[in-house]
C-alpha cells in the first residue's frame, strides 16, 4: 500500500459508520425503494469520503486509490454480465410459459389437510421459477394468506410457511440477484456456489417442511375456498398454452448445470431454448402481444423486447400481472449498478488499508473455521440490523473476510455460502430492514408475529454455524471442484 502510515481502527471504522447512517436515512426517507439507487449513492459517496481520509490523512496516492478501484471492480465484471443473461432468460422463461406452468402445477398441489407444508414447497417452486421471493409474497403470499385465513389457521403460521418457501426458492434459485450477489462478492462460480448450498438450505428447508406438517395437524381446519386461487389458474391457462413440454428449458439447464458447464454458457443456452419452446407453444399468445401481426418481423420485435425490457402482459387481474410482469435485462440494472457501487466502496476501503485493519480486529476473535464463519454470519446479522438492507449485509462481509478465507486455506465457496446462509435469509426476520419492512407490509402480518414461524430464515444460518463448528461439507482450497 502506497501510503506514509497504516490506519488505526477508528479511523478505519468512520467510512462505515457513515454508511450505516446514510443507509438509515435512506430506509426511513425512501423505504422499499431504497436499493432502487438512494443506497447506490451513499456507497458512491462513502467511497469519495475514504477516498479523501486516505489522500490527506494517511497519504495515500490517488493513483493506487484508483487502481485498486479498478481492480474490485474488474472482479466483478463475469458476475455482472451473468446477471444480464438472468435478466433475459427470466423474460423469456415467461414468454415461453415455463415460469407459469411452474405457479400453475405448484398451485395445484393446494390441499386443505396439509396446507401449512404444501403452501412452503409451493412457494419454494414459484420463488425458484421466478428467481424473487418479494414477488412469490407479494403474489401468490397474499393469495395463501386469503385461503388459511378461511380455514381458520394462525395468519403468522401461513406466513411463516410462506416466507419460507420464498425464500427458499430465492436463495437457491441462478435466476435470484441475490444468489448471483454472493458469488459475485466472494468470487465464486455461481452454480458452484449454489451446489454447495445444497448442504445447508437442503437441511433446513426439509426440516422447515417437517415443522410445517406438525404444525399443521395441531390446527383445526375449515372447508377450503380457492376463490382466488381458481381465478390465477384460470387466467394462466387462458393466456398460455399450458403442459409439462414447458419444463424442458429448465431441464436442459439442469442437465448442464450437472455436466458442470459454467453459468454463463449454460444460462445462455437457457435463453435460446426458451425461445424455441416460445415458438412452438405460445404462437398465440405471441401474435396477441405482438398486435395481432403474425410475421417474422413481429416475432423478432416482441423477443428482442422481452430480452431488454422483460415480459410485460395485461391479463386483466393485478396480482397475475405483477408476478409475471419482470425480467429483462433493464432489470436488473438496479442489481447491477448496486454491485458496481459496492465495488467502488470496497476498493477504497481496500486501498486505503481500511478494510485489512476491521478485518484484521474481527480476526483477532477467530480461532478456526468455526469462528471464521461465525464471524461472517454474525457480520452479516448485525449489517442487516443496522444497514436495513439485506444486499449490503452481502457485500460488505463478503469484501471484509474475503481475504481471511485464503489465510485460512479455505475455499470461497465457504465464504458465499454463509453470505448467503445469513445475510439473504435473516432480512425479512428484521421489521426496520426492507425485507422485514416490505413482507409485513404485503402480507399484513407483523414481522414479530411471523417471525418464529420462519423455520427455514431461522434454520438456515444455525446449520451453517453446526457445520462449520464441526468442520462438515467445509472446502478447503486445496479441493478439487469435482470433489463436490
Amino acid at each position: 500500500m502506497q501510503s506514509a502510515k497504516k490506519p488505526g481502527l477508528m479511523v478505519s471504522l468512520i467510512p462505515v459508520i457513515i454508511l450505516i447512517f446514510l443507509l438509515v436515512i435512506n430506509v426511513i426517507i425512501f423505504k422499499d425503494d431504497a436499493t432502487g439507487g438512494a443506497n447506490q449513492i451513499a456507497l458512491l459517496t462513502t467511497a469519495f469520503i475514504t477516498a479523501l481520509i486516505g489522500i490527506f490523512h494517511l497519504k495515500v496516492t490517488y493513483d493506487h486509490i484508483e487502481k485498486r478501484i479498478i481492480h474490485s471492480i474488474t472482479t466483478s465484471l463475469s458476475a455482472l454480465i451473468i446477471l444480464f443473461v438472468v435478466g433475459t432468460l427470466i423474460g423469456i422463461w415467461i414468454l415461453c410459459g415455463t415460469v407459469p406452468a411452474m405457479i400453475y402445477f405448484g398451485l395445484k398441489l393446494i390441499n386443505p389437510a396439509v396446507f401449512l407444508p404444501v403452501a412452503c414447497i409451493i412457494c419454494a417452486i414459484v420463488s425458484l421459477s421466478t428467481g424473487s421471493s418479494w414477488s412469490t409474497t407479494g403474489t401468490v403470499g397474499i393469495a395463501l394468506i386469503g385461503i388459511g385465513e378461511t380455514l381458520g389457521l394462525p395468519s403468522g403460521a401461513v406466513a411463516g410457511a410462506v416466507i419460507s418457501g420464498s425464500y427458499f426458492g430465492d436463495k437457491m434459485s441462478p435466476l435470484s440477484d441475490t444468489t448471483n450477489l454472493a458469488p459475485a462478492v466472494a468470487g465464486v462460480n455461481l452454480f458452484d456456489h449454489i451446489r454447495h448450498m445444497v448442504y445447508t438450505s437442503g437441511p433446513a428447508i426439509i426440516l422447515a417442511v417437517i415443522g410445517f406438517t406438525i404444525l399443521g395437524f395441531s390446527y383445526e381446519t375449515h372447508s377450503l375456498n380457492t376463490e382466488t386461487v381458481d381465478l390465477m389458474l384460470s387466467t394462466i391457462q387462458e393466456k398460455f398454452d399450458i403442459s409439462l413440454w414447458l419444463f424442458i428449458p429448465p431441464i436442459i439447464v439442469l442437465i448442464l448445470v450437472r455436466k458442470k458447464v459454467s453459468a454463463l454458457p449454460a444460462i445462455t443456452i437457457g435463453v435460446f431454448i426458451g425461445i424455441i419452446t416460445a415458438l412452438i407453444f405460445q404462437r398465440d399468445m405471441m401474435v396477441e402481444l405482438a398486435g395481432g401481426d403474425s410475421s417474422l418481423q413481429a416475432y423478432y420485435t416482441l423477443i428482442t423486447k422481452v430480452t431488454y425490457e422483460g415480459f410485460i402482459i395485461d391479463t386483466g387481474h393485478e396480482t397475475i400481472n405483477s408476478l409475471l410482469n419482470r425480467g429483462g435485462m433493464s432489470g436488473m440494472l438496479s442489481t447491477v449498478w448496486l454491485i458496481f457501487s459496492a465495488m467502488v466502496f470496497g476498493g477504497s476501503l481496500d486501498a486505503t488499508g481500511m478494510l485489512e485493519k476491521i478485518s484484521s480486529a474481527i480476526l483477532k476473535m477467530v480461532r478456526g473455521t468455526g469462528s471464521l464463519i461465525g464471524a461472517t454470519l454474525g457480520s452479516c446479522l448485525v449489517l442487516n440490523a443496522t444497514a436495513s438492507d439485506q444486499y449490503l449485509a452481502i457485500v460488505v462481509p463478503g469484501k471484509m473476510f474475503s481475504d481471511a478465507y485464503d489465510k485460512y486455506g479455505l475455499d470461497r465457496r465457504n465464504l458465499s455460502r454463509a453470505l448467503e446462509d445469513a445475510g439473504t435469509v435473516t432480512s425479512v426476520l428484521i421489521p426496520w430492514n426492507s425485507g422485514g419492512a416490505y413482507n409485513s407490509a404485503t402480507l399484513g402480518v407483523a414481522t414479530l408475529t411471523y417471525l418464529p414461524y420462519c423455520f427455514f430464515n431461522l434454520l438456515s444460518p444455525v446449520i451453517s454455524l453446526l457445520l462449520a463448528t464441526m468442520n462438515w461439507t467445509i472446502i478447503k482450497k486445496i479441493e478439487e471442484k469435482e470433489q463436490l
